[in-house]
């Protein structure tokens, strides 16, 4: 076997694992980081043209605030790139049901609100004046909160990816086949072609391919497929901010949410809930035939001016899913040296710039209050993941 140190190695070149390879690369260390194909990976949950970048999670003030943190690194990313890859057009989030019932969107606005947050209540009549492609009939309640938006998920990647080459991270594009280990500790990482690549601590950021590297990881982590709708509309204007900002719509039991046209005039829809089981290299194809007709049925009821636009593709995102929908970033507490961050669970992209501290101080052993919540845990129930954190 051919050898070689480079202090830090990191598997997978997500925003998991790019975040990490940089924060890593400010602290001293030296990093690899090894991604079994092109950064961005066609297939990675860190793909695709947008993901939703928010503050709203129903009463969980965790993660809100972590989000809160994420959005000013943002704008600091905005800053060092020139050019604004996120894009803070706002949240609409939309309740046929009045706020004060419990609920998502009710919940996260008292939430908001309580944070010192200033969402703006929204009622039937505000809806139809503001926001005139909804529903207003429908959707009777709802608010919108000025600070969110999207990102532009795989230009972010690749734009990480030129910054932490620039840093002096090693990016190998190889399949990793095992890590190394051995008395207890993690030695390294074997590559495909047999060639071991040795360091003194180990990052498994791999997402969907965590558990083939980690197989104690098999029931803690679960691969859900959830589709991902594109439409192209005729006249794409009126889908764009300020009348058509990044949404949701009875999220927590429809699972339907959205994003504005983007350049080339597409407005993509997804769904979060319990998706299809699948494998880590499934097609990225849903496997079932009524997404599109359940997609159309919603938006006939909730956005009738979308509801006939032509579909211009379909495709699926794989989520690595725990089983609480909260992340894995943690030292594993068998293996010395070896750090899992994973289980991103369809929204953890919005949280990348702050993902590299976290991850870090998991490797050092730092304290960090947001890493309790994250840690090695037992499973427990899965029953209520599926509605608790809508997608991105």
């Amino acid at each position: 076997m051919n050898h070689l140190n480079r202090g830090v190695v990191i598997v997978g070149a997500g925003i998991f694992g790019l975040s990490a390879a940089l924060e890593l690369a400010e602290r001293g260390y030296g990093v690899t980081v090894v991604n079994a194909g092109p950064v961005p990976h066609p297939h990675a949950a860190s793909n695709d043209v947008s993901r939703m970048v928010r503050m709203d999670y129903g009463s969980d003030l965790l993660h809100s605030r972590l989000a809160s943190e994420a959005i000013d690194g943002w704008h600091r990313w905005n800053s060092h790139w020139g050019r604004s890859l996120y894009h803070q057009d706002g949240l609409l989030f939309l309740s046929s049901r009045p706020l004060e019932e419990d609920g998502f969107e009710g919940d996260s606005y008292r939430a908001l609100c309580e944070e010192g947050w200033s969402p703006q209540r929204l009622g039937s009549m505000e809806i139809a004046t503001r926001f005139p492609r909804w529903n207003a009939d429908m959707y009777i309640d709802g608010y919108f909160n000025q600070r969110g938006g999207w990102a532009e998920a795989g230009l972010v990647v690749s734009l990480l990816a030129e910054d932490a080459r620039a840093k002096g991270v090693c990016i190998k594009t190889a399949k990793v086949s095992s890590l190394s280990r051995g008395s207890g500790r993690v030695r390294g990482v074997v590559i495909e072609d047999g060639t071991e690549i040795r360091a003194d601590r180990v990052v498994v950021a791999a997402g969907v391919w965590s558990p083939s590297l980690l197989p104690e990881l098999n029931g803690f982590l679960r691969l859900s497929g959830q589709p991902i709708l594109y439409f192209k509309p005729a006249d794409p204007e009126p889908f764009r901010p300020p009348l058509f900002p990044p949404w949701g719509a009875d999220i927590a039991t429809t699972g339907w949410y959205g994003f504005p046209a983007n350049r080339e005039g597409i407005v993509k829809i997804g769904v979060h809930g319990p998706g299809y089981s699948v494998l880590a290299d499934a097609p990225r194809v849903p496997p079932g035939h009524e997404d599109e007709s359940r997609c159309r049925d919603f938006l006939s009821r909730s956005l009738p001016a979308l509801a006939d636009a032509p579909l211009h593709a379909l495709k699926m995102c794989v989520y690595t899913d725990t089983f609480d929908g909260d992340f894995l970033i943690s030292r594993h507490p068998e293996v010395e040296g070896l750090t899992v961050a994973s289980g991103g669970s369809g929204h953890g992209f919005k949280f990348g710039p702050v993902l590299g501290g976290l991850i870090s101080d998991a490797v050092e052993g730092r304290p960090n209050p947001y890493l309790d919540r994250f840690a090695w845990r037992s499973v427990g129930d899965p029953a209520t993941e599926a509605s608790r954190y809508p997608g991105e």
